[in-house]
């Protein structure tokens, strides 16, 4: 059977059971049409980047599936029908990926590099800034730059 990844985002206002609730209900439909979740990540209320139908933020749930193309239709049909999914993606992947997901292990990362600046470097004080001669300025400036 082929692969999929599968994403879906809730409204905001819905509790954490409720939406807890949508993903087994949307589970079950899966494997009623012969299909397995492989693997079903529920990441949180995430910022959304801009409104989806008056909603700035939304729970966001992964799913990776095992399953026939039957099985994926029947369910972005209850997610069209049902008023607490505002967007949904599906996405056929090649194989499924182990262990957790780009999304959770990004949380991970970013509590190990809290403080560190990366490549950026650190920042000049204006002592230590290189500084070029203005116009005018006679060569004995340019020589002071460069030393």
């Amino acid at each position: 059977m082929p692969l999929y990844e599968h994403v879906y985002l809730a409204r905001q206002d819905l509790s954490a059971q409720q939406v807890e609730e949508l993903t087994a209900q949307l589970t079950s439909v899966v494997e009623q049409m012969g299909g397995k979740v492989a693997k079903n990540e529920y990441w949180g209320i995430k910022s959304l980047t801009y409104r989806i139908k008056k909603n700035r933020k939304a729970h966001m749930t992964l799913f990776n599936l095992d399953a026939p193309p039957a099985a994926i239709n029947e369910i972005e049909r209850q997610e069209r029908l049902n008023e607490d999914v505002l967007r949904y993606l599906t996405v056929r992947v090649e194989g499924l990926e182990e262990g957790p997901s780009a999304m959770m292990r990004k949380s991970d990362r970013d509590r190990d590099d809290r403080g560190d600046r990366g490549d950026r470097g650190g920042r000049f004080r204006d002592d230590d800034r290189p500084r070029r001669p203005r116009e005018g300025e006679g060569e004995e400036a340019a020589a002071a730059v460069e030393e």
